[in-house]
């Protein structure tokens, strides 16, 4: 209970006390002027019946203002929730298409991978190739060399070393 609460029960309550203390006033007859006519009635009473009728609008006010606001604060919750569901719906449709992407990317990545590969294993067959005829003819070129050599060693009219002619 608010302060405001509780101050209100409080005087209400003194109120009550200040009523029941002074009832015999309360309840005496008085000559009272409505206009254009006169009545005899208990003054206290009326005043304090007018009070209780006034504390019941005032309640039915807070009451109504307050069902208003709940009201409202329900509404808001409500579009809250269907922005936050929104958020959420974009929020994976944003992370699907980052995933696609990325599936692409890698995808791209991986044929561009391999055709580097494809073309690194030609180039190295083609080193191969080219270092086996390199290796051809300079074993050609040696074994000329060498079988130069060996006929400039050998005295002329000699055969060849090992006894093969």
């Amino acid at each position: 209970m608010g302060m405001r609460s509780l101050a209100a029960v409080v005087l209400l309550i003194l109120l009550a006390a200040f009523a029941v203390a002074n009832w015999g006033a309360f309840t005496a007859p008085t000559q009272l002027t409505l206009g254009l006519t006169s009545v005899q009635a208990p003054l206290g009473l009326l005043m304090l019946g007018l009070c209780a009728l006034l504390v019941l609008g005032l309640g039915g006010l807070a009451l109504w203002v307050h069902t208003r606001s709940l009201m409202e604060l329900r509404r808001q919750v409500k579009t809250q929730q269907s922005l936050r569901e929104l958020a959420d719906k974009a929020e994976v449709s944003r992370l699907t298409q980052l995933q696609g992407a990325l599936e692409a990317a890698t995808e791209r990545l991986a044929a561009q991978l391999e055709a580097s590969q494809a073309r690194l294993l030609e180039r190295l067959d083609l080193l191969e190739r080219e270092q086996a005829r390199h290796v051809a003819e300079n074993a050609d070129s040696l074994a000329a060399a060498l079988a130069e050599f060996d006929q400039r060693i050998s005295p002329p009219g000699a055969g060849r070393p090992g006894g093969r002619d």
